[in-house]
């Protein structure tokens, strides 16, 4: 019996090592935005069901820190929550590696509070600019600091980490400079820490990707957006993000794909995969679907190599694909 036993246990122990240690006939390494992962995430399950032979990995290390590993030539394709910055398009020249950029989906930055927060209804623009500077550091530590009907209780700050896309976006936005903020603040680069932080915090208020709201309505208050203290407040929303009235925090996301490894055959049906399945899997995960035009441009970039960047020495604040992606063609 104790003979049966063991060689049981090792056929089983075999089995599970064949099983862990599977022959692949191609990888795609992804990394980078954790407010593009969900999608890119999704692009990627479905994909495996009809090419179960590739082996598709997203990782999530924020926008920057995608781009350090995607301009080192370890991964294939780069999340990003907004374009490649200038000091990394001198680094992808020096390290000679080119891309493609693609844009997948629009995205509404959702400002939230706790459920429990029964004081605010709306925020401007200029209210996120004084809970949100550089000069507000250490002086503005009440909500009632920044409006005065509000009460005279901590405010606690929680949002995107210095590597991430969201963090560049926000604070250009919001402050007019990229990486202009205060630092005192609760940081990271995963969306679902900043999720629980908030969720918990009767106090605190957060910002991040829509899609990160859309999955935890439960545990979130969305507040609505005025550009000024006159205007109306506008909530993020698939009509409102595409049409561009939810403004100054409606962006496009994008998908980097190193040149190289676009010559593979297999990389090469991925992407074709996730343009023709973006818009709605975009939906799918709380994201806005790009026209369908825009997806129809992006794919005659990758098709064509088309190589850098249409926002090379331009802001997404505002940014309009669709004309930009014509102008280029």
């Amino acid at each position: 019996m104790n003979r049966f036993r063991i060689t049981y246990c090792v056929l089983l122990i075999s089995f599970l090592l064949c099983s862990c240690f599977k022959e692949y006939k191609g990888k795609i390494n992804i990394d980078g935005s954790s407010s593009v992962y969900p999608l890119t995430e999704a692009v990627a399950e479905e994909f495996r069901k009809i090419e179960p032979d590739i082996r598709v990995t997203v990782g999530i290390s924020g926008t920057g820190g995608g781009f350090k590993k995607f301009l080192r030539g370890e991964t294939d394709i780069s999340n990003a929550s907004r374009p490649i910055s200038k000091s990394e398009l001198e680094i992808s020249r020096t390290n000679g590696i080119e891309f493609i950029e693609i844009p997948v989906s629009y995205d509404g930055m959702a400002i939230v509070v706790s459920p429990k927060n029964d004081f605010v209804d709306y925020i401007t623009v200029e209210e996120l600019k004084v809970m949100w500077s550089p000069e507000s550091q250490g002086k503005i530590n009440t909500w009632k600091q920044v409006r005065a009907s509000w009460p005279d209780v901590p405010l606690n700050l929680y949002g995107a980490g210095t590597s991430s896309g969201t963090y560049d976006f926000f604070t250009e936005a919001i402050n007019g400079k990229a990486k202009a903020s205060r630092g005192d603040y609760t940081a990271s680069e995963d969306d679902n820490v900043l999720v629980q932080g908030v969720s918990s915090d009767q106090y605190g208020l957060g910002y991040f990707g829509l899609a990160y709201f859309s999955e935890n309505k439960d545990k979130l208050k969305l507040i609505p957006l005025k550009v000024n203290s006159g205007a109306k407040a506008i909530f993020p929303t698939d009509a409102t993000v595409k049409s561009g009235e939810y403004q100054p925090l409606s962006r496009p996301e994008f998908i980097y794909v190193n040149v190289k490894s676009a010559s593979n055959p297999y990389v090469k049906k991925f992407v074709k995969f996730y343009l023709e399945n973006a818009a709605k899997l975009a939906e799918e995960v709380g994201y806005v679907a790009l026209p369908a035009r825009v997806y129809e441009l992006s794919y005659e970039r990758f098709t064509k190599g088309s190589k850098g960047s249409v926002f090379e020495n331009k802001s997404t604040v505002g940014a309009k694909l669709l004309d930009l992606l014509s102008e280029e063609k």
